[in-house]
């Protein structure tokens, strides 16, 4: 990961989306592919005390932004470290590599790697509407996510059986994640860049740094992650369905709304 350099005069990076460096698909160890979620508890814990700090960083982050034009050094060193080791946590989750992340912000060691290059000018007008202004990107990645995890079981069984998971579906789960990460990163004001190429990069932008960069996904890939988005909305509309229908129905007559889930009353 690109620590924040502040030695250097601003230049245009507007252009520039945090980056995914993954190991291309490998063998995977099947007993910590059945046990992953259980192995990843502790970190699932300390991530989300860390994301308690992360929150408080953000917001002091977010007024400095607003006052200066830029990020402070300290909450742009410490959110860029938050991020990826939020981001090596994850990738074990969606089962793209087998190598268990350290508790540590700083693991140059670790296949699994972000750049981002905090320190930039912000637009102040962006700053202050961030939150809105991160909507539909928020969505966007809502279904991207909740599609996945609808196929997860899927996913396992296929990397349980057969030890790696196939090209085209870590394609698509790598552009899952590096869709979440570049939308915390815009999130947290590590970037200026609106989230974008959800489906994968153009051949030959760049030379290849790694297996996902650039990531140009294949016909199959890009195919899974339609399938996501759809399953995506498909999940929240039955979720919507099932609340209302839990929350309770209307009676015509008297307007007063009935519990469908009320326990009976015995007696009076």
């Amino acid at each position: 990961m690109e620590q924040p350099r502040w030695d250097v005069p601003v230049v245009d990076r507007a252009e520039f989306q945090p980056a995914l460096d993954l190991p291309p698909s490998a063998r995977q160890n099947r007993f910590t592919v059945l046990l992953r979620l259980l192995l990843l508890i502790p970190q699932f814990i300390v991530l989300w005390l860390l994301s308690i700090v992360a929150f408080v960083v953000a917001v002091i982050g977010w007024f400095g932004a607003l006052f200066t034009g830029r990020l402070p050094r300290f909450a742009a060193k410490w959110l860029s470290g938050f991020l990826a080791y939020d981001t090596r946590v994850y990738a074990s989750m969606l089962l793209l590599v087998d190598r268990y992340p350290p508790f540590s912000f700083d693991a140059s060691e670790h296949p699994v790697r972000i750049e981002v290059r905090p320190g930039e000018e912000l637009n102040r007008l962006a700053v202050f509407f961030r939150l809105l202004l991160a909507i539909p990107a928020a969505i966007i990645q809502g279904l991207l996510q909740a599609g996945w995890w609808t196929l997860s079981v899927v996913h396992w069984l296929i990397v349980l059986i057969t030890g790696r998971m196939p090209q085209a579906l870590f394609e698509a789960t790598a552009a899952v994640l590096r869709y979440r990460m570049r939308f915390q990163a815009y999130l947290m004001m590590l970037t200026s860049a609106y989230p974008k190429d959800v489906f994968g990069d153009p051949p030959n932008t760049e030379p290849q740094h790694s297996a996902t960069r650039p990531l140009v996904l294949t016909g199959a890939a890009k195919a899974l992650l339609v399938i996501y988005l759809v399953l995506g909305a498909a999940s929240w509309a039955v979720g919507s369905a099932t609340d209302e229908w839990h929350t309770g129905d209307k009676n015509p007559d008297t307007g007063d709304v009935i519990s469908t889930l009320a326990p009976l009353r015995v007696g009076r």
